[in-house]
């Protein structure tokens, strides 16, 4: 059983960054790929980027390429997401997924909110 918990979510002013954690534990990640998702109010929830937990390539949606990066810590089971450049379009309950190589995402953490302000 995967257990992830982000934090790290706030309240921002346009262009200034913040850092997501997402704390993950329950078993070994080797074959495995984490991701970052989004909804915000009234939208579906939308991919942002994810990371194969071994080798760490990374992709990224197209709206937040050149301004978010993926990272992750193998030693402490901690995945990142650097916000820099935020805007007001940001806005929305950050998530945090697990999925194997092959496979959807099945493992979901509750949640961090980011608002971004004009």
């Amino acid at each position: 059983q995967v257990q992830l918990v982000e934090s790290g979510g706030g309240l921002v002013q346009a262009g200034g960054s913040l850092r997501l954690s997402c704390a993950a534990s329950g078993r070994a990640f080797s074959g495995y790929t984490m991701g970052w998702f989004r909804q915000a109010p009234g939208k579906e929830r939308e991919f942002v980027a994810e990371i194969t937990w071994i080798g760490g390539g990374a992709t990224f949606a197209d709206s937040v390429k050149a301004r978010f990066t993926i990272s992750k810590d193998n030693a402490k089971n901690t995945l990142y997401l650097q916000m820099n450049s935020l805007k007001p379009e940001d806005t929305a309950v950050y998530y945090c997924a697990a999925r194997h190589y092959s496979g959807d995402y099945y493992s979901w953490g509750r949640g961090t909110q980011v608002t971004v302000s004009s």
